[in-house]
């Protein structure tokens, strides 16, 4: 069986409403995110029931500070035993360089935020950031890779060109999917999931189509028939 390829967000504000729904999947079919809204009212002791379940967890903090605090934080992250963890691209080569020293290769992964998924050309002409999304995704994405980080966030959208620009090995994680079916909510580069899977994406980051499924469990089933086949 495949290792899991499917995140599920969860975008809860409380520990005991994100448990009512992890109690309804299964950790061979997905792995969580905790973001900052959950860890800032639940803290590490989620993540760690979370971990005892048998589920990954991506620690989705986005750290972006000086190097030697997202060092720290890293390390603080690192030393719970999560799957992956995350520091914003645009912090830099020094930071993210800082970032890399302070994680072991092989153990938790580090990515890196290139941009987020609900901003537009509009909003980066407001914060003056020159050149197109694909365009600053493609700078930040090598940024990332050049100082060894495991991989990016990236939208489906970029991940083809980042698959040829970087190679089969730096690891592409992909939100803003949506079942074809599925409402856009407040995402503008968003794909279908086999979409994002033939562009070159690693892995799923899923919220509400899942979240707010009737049936949480058969919607993971459902979106992990509809990529089997297509991973190698």
């Amino acid at each position: 069986m495949h290792e899991p390829r499917i995140i599920v967000a969860l975008d809860y504000s409380s520990a005991e409403n994100a448990m009512q729904l992890v109690d309804q999947l299964d950790p061979q079919l997905c792995r969580l995110k905790v973001g900052k809204e959950l860890f800032t009212a639940a803290g590490p002791q989620l993540v760690e029931r979370l971990m005892t379940k048998g589920f990954d967890v991506f620690l989705d903090l986005k750290f972006h500070d000086i190097p030697n605090t997202v060092a720290k934080a890293c390390q603080a992250a690192a030393s719970l035993g999560v799957w992956m963890v995350n520091v914003h691209a645009l912090g830099g080569r020094k930071m993210l360089n800082a970032a890399r020293e302070a994680i072991a290769p092989g153990t938790t992964k580090l990515i890196a935020v290139t941009l987020l998924t609900s901003m537009d050309q509009d909003d980066l002409t407001d914060i003056g950031l020159q050149g197109l999304p694909d365009e600053i995704v493609e700078r930040l994405a090598r940024l990332a890779h050049d100082c060894a980080l495991d991989g990016v966030v990236c939208s489906a959208l970029e991940t083809t060109l980042l698959r040829r620009l970087l190679g089969g090995d730096f690891c592409l994680v992909t939100p803003g999917i949506r079942p074809a079916n599925g409402q856009f909510d407040d995402q503008t580069r968003i794909a279908i999931p086999r979409q994002a899977i033939l562009n070159g994406t690693n892995y799923l980051v899923i919220g509400r189509p899942i979240t707010q499924a009737s049936n949480p469990l058969l919607m993971c089933q459902q979106l992990n028939a509809e990529i089997t086949g297509l991973i190698a």
